[in-house]
C-alpha cells in the first residue's frame, strides 16, 4: 500500500471520529471538521485544485446523512426535539440546499474556499462570543420570513458542506428557544440539507476531469463509506454528552479552533 493511500485512510479515520462526536455534541453536522480535513487530504494526494474543494464539500454532505439521523434519534429519545419546527422548516431548507448545490457546480475553488472560510469565521464568532441568553425575537418566524430564512440556511449549508445545525441553532436561540432544544431540533436539519445537496453534487460533478478515483461526481465513495461509518459511531456519544457538559466553556474553546481553521482556508483562497 502506497504512503498516499495510508495517509488518506488515516485522515479519514481521524476526521470521521472527530466529526461525528462534534456533530452530536453541538448539533452542527460535523461538516466543519470534515470539509477542511478532506480538502487538505486531497491536496496532499495531488487531486486537481479545480475540483478538490467541490469533492470535499460533496463528500462531507453525503456523510452528514447518517450523522444527522443518528443524532436526531438520540435527541428524540431525550424528548428535546420540536417536531413541529422540524416539519415546517425542512421543505424550505431542502429547496435551498438544491439551489446551493446548483450554484456550487458553477463556482470555482476560490469562491467555495471564501464562502467556507467566511461562514466558518461567523460560526466561530457566534459560538465563542454570543451570549446564550441573548434574544432578538420572542418566537420563530412564520410565513414568507420562515421560507426565506430556512431557504437561505439550506443554500449556505450546501455551499459550505455543513449540516445546517450551526446556523439552525443560532436562528432558534435568537428566536427564544432553549439551547438544548435548538441543538436537538437542528440535528434533524442535516438530512434535509444533505440528501438533496448530495444528489446535486453528484449531478454537478458528473464527467468532470481531475476527480479522485472511485468518485460519483463530486462525491468520493471511499470518503463517504469511511466517514459515514465512523461518524455514525461517535455521533450518539456526542449527543448524549450534550445534555451533561458545560456547553458555554466547550463552545468557546471549540470556537478558537474553528477560527484557526477558517483563517487557514481563507489563506488557501488567496495564495
Amino acid at each position: 500500500m502506497s504512503p498516499e493511500i495510508i495517509w488518506f485512510v488515516v485522515g479519514l479515520i481521524i476526521a470521521g471520529l472527530a466529526a461525528g462526536f462534534v456533530g452530536g455534541l453541538f448539533g452542527i453536522g460535523g461538516g466543519i471538521v470534515i470539509v477542511p480535513a478532506l480538502y487538505f487530504v486531497f491536496t496532499a494526494l495531488g487531486v486537481d485544485e479545480a475540483v478538490r474543494m467541490h469533492v470535499a464539500i460533496g463528500t462531507s454532505l453525503s456523510t452528514i446523512i447518517s450523522t444527522s439521523w443518528r443524532s436526531l434519534s438520540t435527541h428524540m429519545k431525550a424528548g428535546a426535539v420540536d417536531v413541529d419546527v422540524l416539519k415546517s422548516w425542512t421543505p424550505w431548507i431542502s429547496l435551498g440546499a438544491i439551489v446551493g448545490a446548483a450554484v456550487a457546480g458553477f463556482a470555482n475553488t476560490e469562491v467555495l474556499l471564501i464562502i467556507f472560510g467566511g461562514g466558518l469565521l461567523l460560526i466561530a464568532a457566534q459560538m465563542g462570543f454570543a451570549s446564550p441568553n441573548f434574544r432578538l425575537f420572542s418566537d420563530l418566524p412564520r410565513g414568507l420570513a420562515r421560507a426565506l430564512i430556512a431557504g437561505a440556511q439550506g443554500m449556505l449549508s450546501a455551499l459550505m458542506g455543513i449540516g445546517g445545525g450551526a446556523i439552525g441553532v443560532t436562528v432558534m436561540t435568537l428566536c427564544g428557544r432553549p439551547i438544548h432544544q435548538a441543538v436537538a431540533t437542528a440535528s434533524g436539519f442535516g438530512a434535509a440539507i444533505a440528501i438533496p445537496a448530495s444528489i446535486g453534487y453528484v449531478i454537478a460533478g458528473w464527467g468532470r476531469e481531475g476527480l479522485p478515483p472511485w468518485s460519483l461526481g463530486f462525491v468520493s465513495l471511499p470518503g463517504f463509506l469511511f466517514l459515514a461509518l465512523l461518524t455514525a459511531i461517535t455521533a450518539p456519544i456526542g449527543a448524549r454528552l450534550a445534555h451533561r457538559l458545560p456547553q458555554l466553556t466547550l463552545k468557546r474553546a471549540f470556537a478558537i479552533a474553528l477560527a484557526v481553521i477558517a483563517l487557514n482556508m481563507l489563506r488557501e483562497a488567496f495564495v
